[in-house]
């Protein structure tokens, strides 16, 4: 089979602070977690990303801090990459835009485009700030708002009423620079007209059919309200500067002018492309990734890149030339923290490198692909972070690898017993292998990283149930036969497991490959190590020595999270004079539920609430309210069909310890019989999440 080449992007980061994990979660694990996972299936695959280092932003920032732009720029840069490197991202090449190679680039991409008439010219007046001697972006002018009358609206959005804004509306407007009044000062800039063309980027995003929902719908509401033409250039001093030939022939002057942020960044992806064919001592090889209609270019980026990655970029490619344009852009939408957005002013956030000294990184990769915002906004808490570790990769993953490993050390030497004679039930649990290899495979290639984990973990519990019911520590001494069976099969499922993690967990599935003696896995399509396609059968030779060790997965103690806890609220209320002031200002308009009647204690104790774990859960047919779920009570496993498929995804309960009032009569429900009822809360906003313990599955809540 002919490889499939891949040349993958992820947004480059601005290089003007540290990451947190919203950005992690956005643009770059399911970008790794796709590109691990192209390289397993013996695909070409360049994965390419870099610092974003130029814009008013970064300007601002250095003017505030009394340094130079590169200073900001150097400074973060190298935090960014070491806190991609902690976390595990598996990048080709991790450039910059402030290196020689790009602002090349990027010049000679903005002189052919120009040169071919592609840029309209265009003369208006635009604030300016007297003091600073600057023009001023939208974002670095306040004033009153002329809608509502907030006297700290910015230049391009009210806060207060929430509406967008013209710099030039603000009544009594001021230079966050300087606090000085700004004046009107003409100026010449070169748009680029996407309403000119936008007749051919609808026809070419139609043929896009299989791209995703919300992307789809971003670039719908852009295209209704009809394309405008949009300012390519700047006037400021750090940036890429205006080609002096392009500037000279329109009878501009160039000095002060650089390129718009937003048309130099994208074109970061092709000049670091370029240095790393340099580095690779093939100059021109980047043009075999660039300019080959056999490449297939992958974007991934947040919800808030859509108009760029899928408008302006391949307008940009398409004006070109001679470049191939996007196969997809799989954008995602945000990710919030503790019920809040992410604000780096109110230090609202957690940032990457921070988490990494705290907990390994693949607990914090296992925890946001749990999570990933991939079709609507999510939300990480630290209480369910400690959750998920405990309850789920450590009580299934974990607890698998750990009983089957453990009892083949002691009770066979270490050695990988002979599958004799194997019963249906050993049958169909290696048939499993092959399911889910392919399951897993079909998620993530179409970018459902979520429903692949947990697809992932399905397989983990399915070797965990099996190993229960097979029982060797009873059959080792009535059915020696059995017992070995049961091990064999047991240790395959997680010899399968060690590859199928991998593109999610690498240290940790690198660590399990060690234990059970397995080698490396392919990273090009010439190497001949572990293949994606291995996972589906079974991997381990009869004989093979498996190796016992230290817990594969450590469990957090809880006095790590509340510590976690405790650093948010003091980082947030050291920068707003208070924790919980968004949470309070977004909640005060809502009325906490009123109590019910008082009733006595033995109406209570008639209620019988166990904790369950959710084995399984699905959407029911014909219903958009229902999930019907598999529940682990311990002693059996109940349907229980939930009304909350308005507000929770599968995924959100697959795995979750949640609380069941287990002697509730049976109730019929579209045919199907529920058994059981999931015990939800209901915030003030409506929204409604599962009541969850630590607990083992079965203990009685009084």
């Amino acid at each position: 089979m002919t490889a499939t080449r891949y040349l993958v992007t992820s947004a480059l980061p601005y290089a003007n602070g540290p990451l947190h994990l919203g950005h992690a979660a956005g643009a770059y694990l399911p970008g790794d977690i796709f590109c691990r996972f192209q390289r397993l299936r013996g695909n070409e695959v360049l994965y390419i990303c870099g610092s974003d280092e130029h814009g008013a932003a970064i300007l601002m920032r250095a003017r505030q801090e009394g340094v130079t732009p590169k200073d900001v720029v150097d400074r973060s840069h190298e935090r960014i990459a070491r806190a991609f490197e902690r976390f595990g991202m598996s990048f080709d090449w991790y450039g910059r835009t402030s290196s020689a190679t790009h602002h090349e680039t990027s010049a000679a991409f903005f002189e052919k485009l120009a040169g071919e008439g592609r840029f309209v010219l265009r003369s208006e007046e635009q604030l300016f700030d007297p003091e600073a001697k600057l023009f001023l972006a939208d974002r670095f002018v306040v004033g009153t708002c002329p809608k509502c009358g907030n006297a700290n609206a910015y230049g391009d959005q009210c806060e207060a009423c929430g509406s967008s804004l013209s710099a030039k509306d603000l009544i009594d407007p001021r230079s966050t620079l300087t606090s000085a009044t700004p004046v009107l000062r003409e100026t010449t800039h070169w748009f680029l007209p996407l309403g000119d063309h936008q007749e051919v980027l609808a026809k070419w995003i139609a043929s896009r059919v299989d791209w995703k929902p919300n992307v789809l719908g971003q670039i719908k509401s852009w295209m209704e309200g009809g394309l405008e033409d949009r300012a390519m250039t700047r006037d400021l001093p750090w940036g890429v500067a205006v080609p002096k030939a392009v500037a000279d022939a329109a009878g501009v002057d160039a000095s002060g002018k650089v390129l718009y942020v937003w048309f130099d960044a994208p074109i970061g992806y092709i000049s670091a492309t370029r240095e790393w064919s340099q580095a690779h001592g093939d100059p021109d090889g980047w043009r075999r990734w660039w300019q080959n209609d056999e490449t297939q270019l992958v974007h991934f980026i947040g919800k808030d890149n859509i108009v760029f990655h899928c408008l302006v970029f391949p307008l940009m490619l398409h004006l070109h030339g001679d470049y191939v344009l996007p196969r997809d852009v799989p954008a995602n939408e945000f990710l919030n923290l503790e019920g809040q957005k992410f604000s780096t002013s109110r230090n609202w956030a957690v940032w990457l490198d921070d988490a990494l000294d705290e907990f390994p990184a693949d607990y914090l990769r296992y925890a946001l692909c749990s999570i990933l915002p991939e079709s609507k906004d999510a939300d990480f808490s630290w209480r369910d972070f400690g959750a998920r570790i405990n309850n789920e990769l450590a009580d299934t993953l974990g607890n698998l690898v750990h009983r089957c490993v453990t009892f083949c050390v002691r009770s066979f030497e270490g050695r990988v017993p002979p599958l004799e004679g194997p019963s249906d039930v050993d049958r169909e649990a290696l048939d499993q292998l092959a399911r889910t290899t392919r399951a897993v495979a079909d998620s993530i290639e179409h970018y459902r990283f979520r429903e692949a984990l947990a697809e992932l973990m399905n397989l983990a519990r399915h070797g965990n149930k099996y190993l229960s019911d097979g029982e060797p520590w009873k059959t080792k001494k009535s059915d020696p036969r059995a017992c070995a069976n049961t091990i064999h099969v047991a240790l395959q499922i997680v010899a399968s497991l060690s590859i199928l993690s991998d593109p999610f967990l690498p240290d940790i599935a690198q660590r399990l490959r060690g234990r059970l003696g397995l080698g490396a896995t392919r990273r090009e399509p010439q190497d001949a190590g572990l293949s994606w396609d291995a996972a589906a059968q079974p991997l381990l030779e009869v004989g093979a020595t498996v190796h016992d060790g230290e817990a594969l997965v450590p469990k957090i103690e809880d006095s790590a999270i509340e510590a976690q806890l405790a650093k948010l609220e003091a980082a947030s209320r050291a920068a707003t004079g208070t924790a919980t002031e968004a949470a309070d200002a977004s909640s005060s308009a809502a009325a906490y539920a009123p109590l019910l009647p008082t009733i006595a204690f033995e109406d209570f104790a008639k209620i019988d609430l166990r904790i369950g774990r959710v084995l399984s859960a699905e959407k029911m047919k014909k219903s958009k309210k229902l999930l019907r779920c598999e529940v682990d009570l311990g002693f059996e496993v109940r349907q229980i069909l939930a009304g909350v498929a308005e507000h929770l995804t599968p995924e959100d309960l697959i795995g979750k310890q949640v609380v069941v009032v287990a002697n509730l009569a049976a109730r019929p429900m579209l045919g199907t019989e529920s058994q059981g009822m999931l015990l939800m809360a209901e915030g003030r906003d409506g929204k409604l999440s599962p009541a969850t313990a630590a607990q083992e599955a079965g203990a009685t809540v009084r």
